[in-house]
C-alpha cells in the first residue's frame, strides 16, 4: 500500500467541543513521542478500559476519576492515566475520541502528569483494514479523508466509495494510523504492566521496546506488519488472564513478572461488567463494557501507595 500523502483537509468534530477544527494530520506535540515504554511509579495511577467509539461514556469515566472538567479539559494534575486500548469500532464517536485523547495527553504533560493510550486489537484491525466492526457512523465520520481523486489510487478503488475515507485514514501511513502510532502497545508504570490482551511467557523475549517500535513503524507506513504481535496469540488478543484463567494460565505469570520486573498486570479486552481480579490478585481486568454497545457502567481503578481501589 502507498502511504497517504499530506492532506490539507480540516474537519469540525461534531459533538466534541473540546476538539474543534482538528486537523486531519497529527498535530505537533510537546510531550515525549514516542511514548516511553517504562515510567517511574506515580503518586496516583488511574487505568480505564475499552471505549469503543462512545465519547459520552469516556467523558463520564474521566470525570468520575476527577481527571477532566465539564469542558473536557485536564484537571488531573500529576496523575498518570493509562487507557488499555480499543478506542475504535462499535460506536460512532471515534474521530472525536482520538483527537480528545491526543489533546488530553498534551494537557496532562503540561500539568506534570501523563495520559497514556495503548493500541488494542481493534486499533490493529483498522490498520490491517479489517473493518468488520465499523458502524455506519464510523464510515461517515472519516469520509472526507479520502483524496480528491481516488481514481488515481488503485488500493482505494478496491473499496466502495463510502468506505474510501476510512481506508485512507487508517491504512499504514494514513493520518489516523500515524495518530495511533503515537500510542504504545505495552507500557510499564512502576511495577504495573499494562496491555490490552495479556503478556505470555512466550512474548517477553521479544522485548517490550521492540514490540512498541515494530507496531509504530508499521502504523507509520515505514515497517512490515508485526504479525506476531497482532496475531490471535499475541498480546493484543490473548484472553488467558481475562476469560476464566486456569492454574496453568496463572502460573505463566511467574516467568512474565520475573522477566519484566513487575508485580501486577492490568488488561482490557474482555468485558467484566466491573473491574475484577484474577490469578490471586496479580491481574486486574478493567474492560467494564462502558460503551453504549455493551451497556456497561463506567468504572476505573486507581493505584495509590500500591493499593488498588475501584472507582465507580
Amino acid at each position: 500500500m502507498r502511504p497517504l500523502g499530506l492532506l490539507s483537509i480540516v474537519v469540525l468534530l461534531a459533538g466534541c467541543p473540546s476538539a474543534d477544527a482538528a486537523d486531519v494530520e497529527p498535530t505537533p506535540s510537546a510531550r515525549p513521542l514516542p511514548q516511553p515504554t517504562r515510567l517511574d511509579a506515580a503518586d496516583r495511577l488511574v487505568a480505564l478500559g475499552d471505549i469503543h467509539g462512545d465519547i459520552e461514556a469516556m467523558r463520564t469515566t474521566l470525570r468520575l476519576a476527577d481527571l477532566i472538567d465539564d469542558d473536557d479539559r485536564w484537571i488531573g494534575g500529576d496523575t498518570v492515566v493509562v487507557q488499555t486500548g480499543d478506542q475504535l469500532d462499535r460506536g460512532d464517536d471515534e474521530r472525536a475520541i482520538m483527537h480528545t485523547l491526543d489533546r488530553l495527553a498534551d494537557e496532562a504533560h503540561a500539568a506534570g502528569g501523563m495520559f497514556l493510550t495503548l493500541n488494542g486489537n481493534h486499533e490493529a484491525m483498522n490498520v490491517e483494514l479489517d473493518l468488520r466492526y465499523v458502524t455506519d457512523g464510523g464510515w461517515e465520520d472519516f469520509a472526507d479523508v479520502a483524496p480528491p481523486e481516488p481514481e488515481q489510487d488503485d488500493d482505494l478503488l478496491e473499496w466502495e466509495p463510502h468506505e474510501r475515507g476510512r481506508v485512507a485514514a487508517f491504512r499504514p501511513g494514513g493520518p489516523y494510523a500515524r495518530l495511533l502510532a503515537r500510542q504504545n502497545t505495552i507500557v510499564v508504570v512502576g511495577d504495573t504492566l499494562f496491555v490490552h490482551g495479556g503478556v505470555l511467557d512466550t512474548h517477553t523475549g521479544w522485548g517490550l521496546e521492540n514490540i512498541n517500535a515494530d507496531m509504530r513503524a508499521w502504523m507509520e507506513g515505514e515497517g512490515d506488519e508485526p504479525s506476531d504481535v497482532i496475531d490471535v496469540e499475541g498480546p493484543l488478543w490473548v484472553r488467558n488472564y481475562s476469560e476464566s484463567p486456569t492454574e496453568e494460565d496463572c502460573a505463566l505469570l511467574d516467568t512474565v513478572f520475573a522477566d519484566l520486573d513487575v508485580t501486577r498486570m492490568v488488561v482490557g479486552h474482555t468485558v467484566q461488567r466491573e473491574p475484577t481480579v484474577a490469578c490471586y490478585g496479580q491481574v486486574w481486568r478493567i474492560d467494564v463494557g462502558m460503551a453504549a454497545y455493551y451497556g456497561g457502567t463506567p468504572a476505573v481503578i486507581e493505584i495509590v501507595d500500591d493499593e488498588v481501589t475501584v472507582i465507580d
